[in-house]
């Protein structure tokens, strides 16, 4: 469909070199990921602001920043549009009255995983795969299978033998072959990497193909509408591989240039936990990559990511707004998770419980200020950790039991 996408070709992260995007591709010849170009002066003419709010809400009212040639092509399950709560209660208590949270828990699959995947089983569906494989601490695999079916493709999922059970359940249920790795979720990948060279899987780890971090920038697209055309001071945000983290960086400047908002962006804040925190090392040693985090420690799956591929696009968003990246202690982020819940109904999971309790640390640091607008993500719903939570309640016998028992 003419004009329905802008999309150009790619381009290596490292190199700048480009390449046609008329095949399956994982990384460039340089090793880096492959990134979307559009061509943004044809996007603007009809990605307006009031014409994007007349759309079907859903990530692909985007459509012309996205790399789908036409609506037949998409591969969807309603994805996208989540809301952006206003949280005044839990903003009281952390100092930061103009407090929101993002909640991507309410998206096909229960995560923001969704998004990402459902633009690379739309191009990987486009490319001509029919097998795809994915290493995962949990989340992503849920939506790979579930867009994988969607797609009428099937799926291979790895995950770490501790990864939560109901990932494992959920891509069962969607039809996935689950495999369990006694390691973590980086020698998942190497299975991954060596398995789908041999048996004609495309491999959608983390921004080893090109299109989930596509799907990612459509939460900053969201953000702004929902804020009239605004950016908040800063965004906090949980990071594991960081593809989201990296893609809302990308978006601002597409935003920008097709007139959306203007040159101001926000802080980027990455948090992870004190158990595997190799992107906050490096940041505050100041190093451009991030080594190997040894022996990961936390029960944030989300979190237990100790090798990061795009380390070096992290930490120059990071770097390039101005923000900062904080680690914090795996009981810290579970207190969160509570008090959240507790003040304003929000399930939260593990990993957007770090960002709530990061908080409290940037205030104290200065790294916030009462005033500014900050906009937490929850990637997750709560729901889908139960197992981690425990409930003290009380067990009572219902009305008139005794009474029955005596007759």
């Amino acid at each position: 469909m003419k004009g329905y996408s802008a999309f150009l070709d790619l381009e290596c992260a490292r190199t700048g070199e480009r390449f046609p995007a008329d095949r399956l591709r994982n990384l460039s010849p340089a090793g880096a990921p492959l990134l979307a170009r559009y061509d943004l002066e044809a996007a603007a003419r009809t990605l307006r602001p009031e014409a994007a709010a007349r759309r079907a809400p859903g990530m692909w009212r985007y459509h012309e920043v996205l790399p789908a040639p036409s609506p037949e092509a998409v591969v969807t399950l309603g994805e996208g549009m989540t809301p952006l709560l206003e949280v005044p209660r839990l903003g009281a208590r952390v100092g930061l009255p103009h407090l929101l949270v993002k909640d991507e828990g309410q998206l096909p699959t229960g995560s923001f995983k969704a998004r990402g995947l459902s633009a690379a089983l739309t191009m990987a569906r486009l490319l001509g795969a029919r097998e795809v494989a994915i290493p995962t601490a949990g989340n992503a695999g849920g939506a790979a299978a579930a867009y994988a079916s969607r797609a009428g493709l099937r799926a291979h999922i790895f995950l770490p033998l501790d990864a939560p059970a109901v990932h494992k359940v959920e891509c069962t249920l969607a039809g996935a072959e689950v495999t369990v790795v006694r390691g973590f979720i980086h020698q998942c990948g190497e299975i991954v990497a060596r398995r789908a060279s041999g048996e004609g899987w495309f491999d959608l780890s983390t921004f080893k193909e090109p299109y989930r971090v596509e799907g990612k920038k459509t939460m900053a697209y969201e953000m702004v509408e929902q804020l009239g055309g605004e950016v908040p001071d800063a965004i906090v945000y949980p990071t594991g591989g960081g593809t989201g983290l990296v893609a809302m960086w990308r978006a601002f400047a597409e935003l920008e240039a097709l007139g959306w908002i203007g040159p101001r962006r926000p802080r980027m804040i990455s948090v992870q936990a004190e158990g595997c925190a190799p992107l906050v090392r490096a940041f505050e040693a100041g190093a451009e990559g991030a080594s190997l985090w040894e022996q990961p420690r936390t029960l944030a799956s989300g979190l237990r990511v100790p090798r990061v591929l795009a380390d070096f696009l992290c930490l120059r968003a990071i770097r390039q707004s101005g923000g900062t990246a904080v680690a914090v202690p795996d009981e810290a982020m579970f207190a969160a998770q509570r008090e959240a819940g507790a003040a304003e109904g929000i399930l939260l999971c593990p990993e957007g419980g770090a960002c709530v309790a990061a908080l409290r640390l940037l205030r104290e640091r200065g790294d916030l200020g009462r005033e500014d607008r900050v906009v937490v993500f929850n990637t997750a719903t709560g729901l889908k950790y139960a197992d981690m939570i425990s409930v003290d309640a009380p067990v009572v016998d219902p009305l008139g039991a005794k009474d029955v028992e005596a007759r």
